[in-house]
């Protein structure tokens, strides 16, 4: 690779970034307000639980095979074809989305029957049955949203990041507009007014899809002749296994974390004799809690690992360039990460009380504190669930799906143990720290394994990360003496209110923000430099101010 088409990739990486988290910025922020409204519709009750049970069965399936283990094994395939051959790249794309089409739609098929017998078999308890005819009606979304984001992903790989970076904007508008009226309607019924939010996340599914192939026009010419294609096809689909375990550990094992927090709500308060830690609104509470740590994740850490694996891909056979593109994904994941958890373990409390209580339904006192509980535990991980993203694409930029999903599944296993444990003591927590333990652990594992089987150091990295270590805890103290004086007491009802609550929640970030830029303008971090270049390659990560 010559050192123009180097430093193009290094430059690309920062400006890609930049797009994806921009736009997941705004997302997301339309997501906080979509959670503000439903989480005063549905509050830490069973209805809440149940929502999100059903809204997580589905967006399960999307992230292992929509954004996770499908997109994880075409992408690498279909960027190369896409720069070499262009006409089996469009065979490959029609044949992969008619067979994902397919797939999912009899899977949906199924789980729908299987579903429609237990509700039938659920007379006497009307709860479980509620819960189960919720996810009835939003199981559709899966093979919708697991077409767009195939879609998603290959508009990123001719490098258009910006469309699909935009597509969840329409989840949260349509979710927030069947959501509204509940407000001005008299009497209205939280659970009975959780269908047409549900039919309405459906539907913007479908305006997913039709956004994606209109953003496609020009550029994919979709043929049903897709012969030539057939082998590339079987190759993505062996790889497919071991990718689903690899790259959708965290998503299995937040899906499991739902499965024990509904236990109360779909087997009974009881097991093996003994009183359930959790009940009927623990699922409410993990979900809210959930949705706040991934806000830093979703705006960052996958924007990373997404603009860096087509990246990746490209470079895979030059150990060196693919050596420099890692460590620098490192660093940017590492730069956003580590502030994030920080952060968040500061300003937890305040923000939960902020966002899910205050005028208006919302959570209880007691919801919001174990609702802060659990953020408490998903929060100390931030950088390592960005850093696990990014490490388990290396390797399936390299075409190794079999190593991570080694590592993976002995992090499943040890998750599942550990929460069963955790939840006795720290009820919703233990599963929140269960996480974080796991994904820090798993990330361990596959630096060292990066480091075995691909050659690639990271000694190197050590000065950026005591930067950004030392500025991070810079930034900590500085946010945590805000707190003390803007917001000492409000929430105890000694001396404040709700509004005064959002003034610190707010002075407070904005300190964290200043703090930490300014420390990293200080100490001249590359990192920052990477994220707000616009055109010029910066060079390869190796000769930076913060390398050793």
């Amino acid at each position: 690779m010559s050192a123009s088409e180097q430093n193009s990739n290094e430059a690309s990486l920062g400006r890609d970034t930049r797009t994806v988290a921009g736009l997941t910025l705004v997302s997301r922020v339309l997501g906080l307000v979509r959670d503000l409204v439903t989480v005063r519709v549905f509050g830490d009750t069973f209805v809440g639980s149940a929502f999100a049970a059903a809204f997580a069965v589905p967006n399960m399936f999307r992230r292992l095979f929509g954004e996770g283990a499908l997109s994880a094994a075409f992408l690498p395939e279909y960027t190369r074809l896409a720069d070499g051959d262009p006409e089996k790249a469009d065979a490959f794309a029609s044949l992969t989305i008619g067979l994902l089409a397919l797939a999912t739609g009899v899977l949906t098929l199924v789980i729908e029957l299987v579903l429609l017998g237990v509700v039938l078999a659920s007379g006497d308890d009307p709860e479980r049955a509620y819960s189960l005819k919720l996810v009835m009606v939003m199981l559709p979304f899966m093979p919708l949203i697991c077409v767009a984001a195939i879609l998603g992903g290959m508009l990123q790989s001719h490098g258009r990041f910006g469309p699909w970076a935009a597509a969840p904007i329409l989840l949260n508008l349509c979710i927030i507009g069947a959501a509204l009226p509940y407000f001005v309607v008299e009497g209205a019924d939280a659970a009975a007014w959780a269908y047409p939010i549900g039919i309405a996340a459906v539907c913007s599914a479908v305006l997913q899809v039709g956004w994606s192939v209109w953003a496609l026009r020009g550029t994919v010419r979709w043929t049903t002749g897709v012969s030539a294609a057939r082998g590339e096809a079987r190759l993505m689909l062996v790889r497919m296994l071991p990718v689903i375990v690899g790259l959708g550990t965290l998503q299995l094992n937040a899906f499991m974390d739902t499965l024990i927090a509904m236990y109360p709500n779909w087997v009974g308060d009881t097991v093996l004799g003994y009183d359930y830690p959790l009940d009927e609104s623990s699922n409410a509470v993990l979900f809210y809690a959930q949705r706040l740590y991934q806000f830093p994740l979703g705006v960052f850490g996958i924007a990373v690992a997404t603009a860096a694996f087509p990246a990746m891909s490209r470079v895979a056979g030059d150990a060196g360039a693919f050596g420099g593109m890692l460590r620098r994904g490192m660093r940017l994941s590492l730069f956003i990460g580590v502030p994030a958890s920080v952060g968040l373990l500061i300003v937890g409390e305040d923000l939960v009380r902020v966002l899910y209580s205050g005028p208006g339904d919302g959570f209880s006192d007691e919801g919001v504190r174990r609702a802060s509980a659990v953020l408490s535990g998903y929060a100390v991980a931030v950088w390592a669930y960005s850093l696990n993203q990014l490490l388990t694409r290396a390797f399936y930029a390299k075409g190794d799906t079999r190593t991570p999903m080694t590592i993976a599944l002995g992090m499943v296993g040890v998750n599942l143990a550990l929460n069963f444990a955790l939840i006795w003591w720290l009820r919703e927590a233990g599963l929140a720290w269960s996480t974080a333990v796991c994904a820090i652990g798993q990330m361990g594992l596959l630096m060292l394994a990066a480091r075995r089987k691909m050659g690639i150091g990271f000694d190197g990295m050590r000065g950026a990360v005591l930067a950004i270590a030392l500025g991070s805890a810079l930034m900590g103290g500085c946010v945590y003496m805000v707190g003390r004086l803007v917001g000492g007491g409000w929430a105890d009802g000694a001396d404040g209110s709700w509004g005064r609550g959002i003034a610190a929640v707010v002075a407070m970030t904005l300190t964290g923000a200043v703090v930490y830029g300014l420390w990293s303008i200080w100490m001249k971090m590359d990192e920052l430099g990477w994220l707000i270049a616009k055109s010029t390659a910066v060079g390869s990560d190796e000769e930076h101010t913060h390398e050793e």
